[in-house]
């Protein structure tokens, strides 16, 4: 993916609903100009502010809390709150900030979902119930335009969520997670990404069983029940962002690939376990083989666990 180029955005927002768009905010950065003409001069402290002083008061906060997770929990604030001066923090301290907001730190604020979930995040939740309405819900997250039309999906079930499973609705961090990665390494813009839950219930028992659980509470859609939501969410997207990349994240092994089959030819989509983490480790067994002077057809290779990611290397090394 391209990166793309900085594009200016104009808005009709003013004073606190222009400080509570995070696309728009930009906190004390605002210019003496900026804040008299969008008023905000009531609303800020008196010191216009670069980013980099922004950026190292994040650094002091972040590195004062006692544990990943409230770094997990400030970072996530950060990025609903004010989305450019987040990816700089990341873009200028990503040893310390990127296994917080990606693996492995991003498991365990998942795990914590249901205990933690605040308030509306970045991304959507489509749930079964909802199946007849997809192309309407779909169109009221994308602005209803094709303007406005996110340029990636990043879309879960949350049923094998980073090797401990069926995770329900706290799987969209993931995506949220991998959105970070695609801006920060791709240059996507973060407005064009567009994390995704597809909320078809979960088989986890203390999932069903917890009254602040906020998915739905059912067990998984199976077969064809299962078969059917994908097939109206694909139908969806070709009506309201056709030209949209689907990466498909974290999908079971039983749905990963026969959900990348059926759909990789209809719309524009990979599996990011079967074909992505694939491309990265035959990538380093090559390497390491080159350094080594050795065939790929001479080793013996043991990949543990046979989830999407292992049975993808499997199969991609199978056919090198």
């Amino acid at each position: 993916m391209v990166a793309e180029p900085r594009r200016q955005r104009s808005t009709t927002l003013r004073g606190a609903e222009l400080l509570n768009d995070p696309l728009l905010n930009k906190g004390t950065a605002f210019s003496r100009a900026e804040r008299r003409d969008l008023g905000l001069e009531a609303l800020l402290p008196w010191q216009v502010e670069s980013i980099e002083t922004q950026v190292e008061r994040c650094r002091l906060a972040f590195g004062a809390m006692g544990s990943d997770l409230e770094r997990y929990a400030y970072l996530q604030t950060l990025r609903e709150r004010n989305v450019t001066l987040f990816h700089r923090f990341l873009a200028d301290h990503i040893e310390l900030a990127m296994p917080i907001v990606y693996t492995p730190t991003v498991g365990q604020a998942i795990q914590h979902f249901s205990h933690t979930y605040r308030s509306p995040s970045q991304g959507i939740y489509l749930a079964a119930p909802q199946q007849d309405r997809l192309e309407e819900l779909l169109a009221q997250a994308c602005g209803g335009s094709a303007g406005r039309a996110p340029a990636l999906l990043l879309v879960t079930d949350a049923q094998g969520i980073l090797g401990i499973g069926d995770q329900g609705v706290g799987g969209i961090q993931i995506c949220q997670g991998k959105l970070a990665v695609y801006t920060l390494c791709a240059g996507l813009d973060p407005a064009r990404g567009l994390p995704v839950m597809l909320d078809v219930g979960t088989d986890r028992p203390e999932l069903l069983a917890d009254p602040c659980y906020p998915g739905l509470r059912q067990p998984r859609l199976q077969g064809e029940a299962y078969t059917a939501f994908l097939e109206r969410f694909i139908t969806a997207v070709q009506a309201v962002c056709p030209s949209a990349l689907v990466h498909w994240e974290d999908f079971g092994a039983a749905h990963a690939r026969p959900v990348l089959e059926a759909y990789r030819h209809r719309v524009p989509s990979f599996n990011d376990d079967i074909q992505g983490t694939s491309s990265v480790a035959a990538a380093a067994i090559l390497a390491g083989l080159r350094r080594l002077g050795k065939p790929l057809a001479d080793q013996q290779i043991v990949i543990f666990g046979a989830g999407s990611a292992g049975c993808g290397i499997a199969d991609r090394l199978w056919r090198l």
